[in-house]
């Protein structure tokens, strides 16, 4: 690595010439204003601006055109520039066409605003490769709706630059997303080597439009149907089973809104698609389990999760209407959460399960035991897998305690209020409660509420005796749970982390993507179904009759003799 100023004065060289390269990947500073000092682009020394001079207050080019100087003649690169460089005219014009008729210009990648520090505006890669320069198209890319907000910046996530790359190097035709656009196409008059996106591709979304005849007549619009293909290609009955023909080109409804969603949920279609991504999934867990059961000491992590990650998606790629990227980014999510601490804990100590104390140290430096815990194996997968009539018989008395705790807020409830037995009190306390008591124990006509009272004294000593006893077996179960670590196999351990934690959150992340399908065609159909659930003569027949309902009111009140 070297320091200096790449443009007036290049470090990198071969005598007086440029050297030049196999690979180059640069993210040189965008528009820079001071790119020409130092330096006279007419009379340079490594002739870097035969296409053009780029503008004084613009270098962006400059540091694109170094780079193709610095380029072997099979050479390849990649370089992050602003968007602006896509279509911005003058002199930048002129090198772009040159650019684009060279054949140098492989390819565009459009990335999403507010992605860098200190430049909130979109960005690029230009893709450049020498070695098939007699190319007669470039492969477009616009991923500039792929992204998470992170703070006050946008960010990439692991699905949207493995979708970027796929897409870019299978070169994918991929609708509102990336397209292979001829030199032709670009070179035409209506384009004249404007190289803006979205002159290309088309990211806007289809509008959602009113059908006016509908509103009119009533019936969903078979155009808003039709635009739910993808569901009915792997679910076709479902279509028939939920619409018929009302008039042409407009179906009805044939259940109300609220069973809408059970009977897609519980369509024998439905299922068969449950059952088969389920099946996907299985086959995957059977492939990397071996996989995943020798990854031992001294293992490499990423490694492991780049070979996983990749049989994931490949697995789910063929199964239409869940996007294989979604999967991806859940299990690159749960890497990032846990999975990829707990893998480099095994490639350093192996498959053990070593508890530690908890101490938590107060503002003077005192240490209190906090109890213990395991990095590796949470105590509850512990407990799940062989204390389960223990953690049974503490959830039926935690049942026990709810109930009693309900049953005293509803006695305070229903004796409340400022004329309540408990309305006199300062405080619903055991100490007031008591005082009361042997306030009224001589009262005849307090005998009420002093049945009352007692029963919340009674509730409350059931409530602090549950209370005892769940203590107690809370701390029965953490003395089993934490004596039964050093007892774990190392067949267990790697049962309790690859069954119990790292797949079941991966099934759930599963079934989550399944629901959404549900959710999504339900939710679609229902919005639908509303919004010409009325059409315009029912609407106005129903104001007609409301309005014959407010004058008969109106004349009762005498409205009308006072209005004459």
């Amino acid at each position: 690595m070297q320091s200096g100023n790449t443009l007036a004065a290049p470090k990198f060289k071969n005598g007086e010439e440029l050297r030049t390269y196999d690979y180059v990947v640069a993210n040189p500073p965008f528009s820079d204003k001071t790119w020409s000092t130092g330096l006279t682009p007419s009379n340079d020394p490594y002739q870097r601006f035969k296409w053009g001079e780029p503008p004084t207050k613009q270098g962006d080019y400059a540091y694109l055109l170094h780079i193709i100087r610095s380029m072997k003649s099979t050479g390849k690169a990649a370089c992050i520039l602003p968007h602006g460089v896509l279509f911005r005219g003058n002199a930048e014009a002129v090198i772009r066409q040159q650019l684009v008729q060279s054949g140098i210009l492989k390819g565009i990648i459009g990335l999403p605003a507010n992605l860098f520090y200190g430049a909130g505006i979109p960005a690029c890669i230009l893709v450049l490769d020498k070695e098939n320069s007699a190319r007669q198209s470039i492969f477009m890319v616009d991923a500039s709706k792929g992204f998470i907000k992170d703070g006050n910046k946008n960010r990439l996530r692991e699905q949207d630059i493995h979708r970027i790359v796929d897409t870019f190097n299978h070169e994918i035709d991929t609708p509102r997303y990336a397209r292979m656009v001829s030199i032709t196409e670009i070179a035409d008059s209506k384009n004249d080597f404007n190289l803006n996106l979205p002159r290309y591709i088309d990211t806007t979304e289809p509008e959602d439009v009113q059908d006016i005849a509908a509103h009119l007549y009533g019936g969903i619009p078979a155009r808003d149907l039709d635009a739910l293909a993808d569901y009915w290609q792997v679910l076709p009955s479902i279509r028939a089973a939920l619409f018929t023909t009302l008039r042409s080109g407009y179906s009805r409804l044939t259940l109300p809104v609220a069973e809408i969603k059970p009977a897609i949920f519980q369509h024998s279609e439905f299922t068969a698609f449950q059952q088969s991504a389920q099946q996907h999934f299985d086959d995957w867990r059977q492939r990397i389990t071996p996989q995943l059961n020798n990854f031992d000491l001294d293992g490499y992590p990423k490694t492991l999760i780049e070979s996983i990650a990749e049989s994931l998606l490949n697995s789910f790629k063929s199964e239409k209407l869940l996007d294989a990227y979604d999967l991806y980014q859940h299990l690159m999510d749960y890497w990032g959460e846990i999975m990829q601490d707990d893998c480099y804990l095994i490639a350093a100590e192996g498959w053990v399960a070593t508890t530690r104390r908890i101490i938590e140290t107060d503002p003077k430096g005192k240490g209190k035991d906090k109890g213990w815990m395991c990095d590796l194996i949470p105590k509850s997968l512990v407990v799940n897998r062989y204390f389960v009539a223990e953690q049974n018989a503490l959830a039926e008395k935690q049942g026990e305690l709810d109930t009693a705790t309900a049953d005293r807020i509803e006695l305070e409830e229903e004796h409340g209020g400022e004329e309540g037995y408990f309305g006199a009190l300062d405080k619903i306390g055991k100490t007031e409660i008591s005082a009361r008591l042997k306030e009224i124990k001589t009262d005849r006509d307090a005998l009420d509420e002093s049945a009352v009272l007692k029963r919340w004294l009674q509730f409350t000593e059931l409530e602090t005796a549950l209370k005892r006893e769940i203590k107690e077996q809370n701390a029965a179960l953490d003395k089993l749970a934490f004596e039964k670590y050093p007892q774990l196999t190392t067949d267990e351990i790697k049962t309790l982390v690859i069954e119990d934690k790292w797949m079941t959150r991966l099934s759930i992340a599963v079934q989550g993507e399944l629901d959404r399908v549900s959710q999504t065609l339900t939710g679609r159909i229902c919005e639908l179904a509303e919004r010409y659930a009325m059409p315009l003569p029912q609407l106005m027949d129903e104001l007609t009759e409301l309005s014959a309902r407010v004058d008969t009111h109106l004349k009762k009140m005498g409205f009308e003799s006072i209005g004459k």
